[in-house]
């Protein structure tokens, strides 16, 4: 062995260049040696495996490789940007926008282009006492995020970017949705009926607006009279939040089986239809204000209570409340809108070619009721009033058709447009797979009133 080195030793003294590499090879043997066994016998416990580090594996990188000669350092982290800092506002009866905001430090200048910087964050303006919202200002007092609820299942969130503009995102969850029935007899009123049986006034308004068109809840409604109705309930987390839709209803009214289906259409429009796919709403409402009694009817023979002398009635005079909201009866144009002698303040509707509805006696109009006007049906148009010759609030309403006056209680009204043909198939299952449910909704109720369970 020492000739082995002794050669090693010449061989560096005669190749410079190689003497690196020869003191590493000299230096490995010595520590083989040091680890050999003395002899040729064996000896495990004295024995080790050398493993001489694995280099790294190559990894890819989309950095530039350094030039020759230049230093190489280590890539920096990049740093982790911090959490916001959120302060929760709730909002207390007095309280604005600019007044919470304020508070924090924030300038109404801020306050003012964050309101205007888009319109979900518009409103803002509108907070009512018990909103709650969150909102991030930085050392200076600038607002940089901004996060409210406009209901419970939405999320709007504000962050401000670094050319000034707001950044504006909206996330919606969706409510869990569970099939639910009531059924009731009237004995009194439909909301005392739903209320026995455990609907709120809201499913109640929906179930009177889906028949409005062919009952009058005021004067239509008898002793007797039966509903049934398969709706939806709104959870969230497994909390109930609510009411959703009614999804199919049926009405028993003096005689009449009425029957009213949801359905949603291929081009996204949501209406209720009959079981023949017709439409239940008409192209008009049958009575424009909420009313208390009918005060004077259609009469072509009626004297007047003021200048008591005969003067046909070509209207219906419904008696409520001044300021009662008065509704468009059906999708049209105002073609007047002004006094017309002892009508008072009256307006006018033109509806297609054929039909146009007058409203009189009002004490105002509602805003942007001018010549022109477009209106939908439903819109609040004006208030109850006792303008011109009236003897009392009480709206006086008229209804023509080709211009001839007709009875606004009994003049044939025209449907809606129904389910389009190509979707009747659609429609016909998904009302047998409803009348299914409510049949065994129904079945089971009976069962339950029975005490069979």
């Amino acid at each position: 062995m020492r000739m082995k080195l002794s050669a090693l030793g010449r061989m560096a003294r005669r190749f410079p260049r190689a003497h690196l590499a020869i003191s590493a090879a000299l230096a490995l043997t010595v520590v083989i040696m040091a680890l050999a066994p003395e002899s040729g016998e064996s000896h495990p416990e004295r024995t080790r495996t050398l493993e001489l580090p694995k280099p790294a594996p190559a990894v890819a990188t989309s950095q530039p490789q350094p030039e020759p000669g230049h230093a190489v350092t280590a890539a920096e982290p990049v740093p982790k940007q911090p959490e916001r800092d959120w302060v929760e506002l709730e909002v207390k009866s007095g309280d604005t926008l600019s007044t919470l905001l304020q508070a924090h430090g924030v300038t109404a200048a801020q306050v003012h282009r964050l309101v205007t910087g888009d319109d979900k964050l518009a409103e803002l303006a509108r907070l009512r006492p018990g909103d709650h919202l969150n909102i991030s200002v930085d050392d200076q007092g600038e607002l940089t995020a901004l996060s409210y609820h406009p209901s419970r299942v939405q999320t709007v969130k504000a962050i401000l970017q670094d050319d000034g503009q707001w950044r504006v995102e909206s996330e919606t969850r969706q409510y869990q949705r569970r099939t639910r029935f009531a059924e009731a007899t009237i004995d009194n009123s439909l909301f005392l009926a739903g209320h026995a049986a455990g609907m709120s006034d809201n499913l109640t308004m929906q179930l009177a607006n889906i028949f409005g068109w062919d009952i009058d809840f005021v004067l239509d409604i008898r002793n007797g009279d039966r509903f049934r109705v398969l709706y939806e309930e709104l959870y969230l987390d497994g909390e109930k939040v609510g009411e959703g839709n009614i999804l199919a209803a049926e009405f028993w009214n003096q005689g009449r089986h009425l029957t009213a289906y949801r359905f949603q259409t291929r081009s996204g429009d949501t209406d209720y239809f009959d079981s023949q796919g017709r439409s239940m709403r008409k192209a008009f409402i049958r009575t424009p204000v909420a009313f208390s009694r009918i005060s004077s009817r259609f009469n072509l023979g009626r004297k007047h209570p003021i200048l008591n002398k005969v003067r046909a009635h070509r209207g219906i005079d419904y008696a409520a409340p001044s300021g009662t909201p008065i509704k468009a009866a059906g999708n049209g144009k105002v073609i007047f809108a002004g006094v017309k002698g002892g009508y008072g303040n009256v307006l006018i509707l033109k509806h297609g070619q054929r039909y146009s509805t007058l409203y009189a006696h009002m004490r105002s109009f509602a805003k942007g009721m001018r010549v022109g006007s477009r209106v939908t049906q439903g819109q609040t148009i004006g208030y109850v009033g006792m303008s011109g010759l009236a003897t009392g609030p009480h709206l006086h309403y008229e209804f023509r058709v080709d211009g001839v006056h007709r009875n606004p209680q009994t003049v044939e009204l025209p449907k809606a447009e129904g389910v389009n043909s190509n979707e009747k198939p659609q429609f016909l299952v998904q009302t047998k797979r409803m009348d299914a449910q409510m049949t065994l909704f129904a079945e089971a109720a009976t069962l339950a009133s029975s005490n069979v369970f």
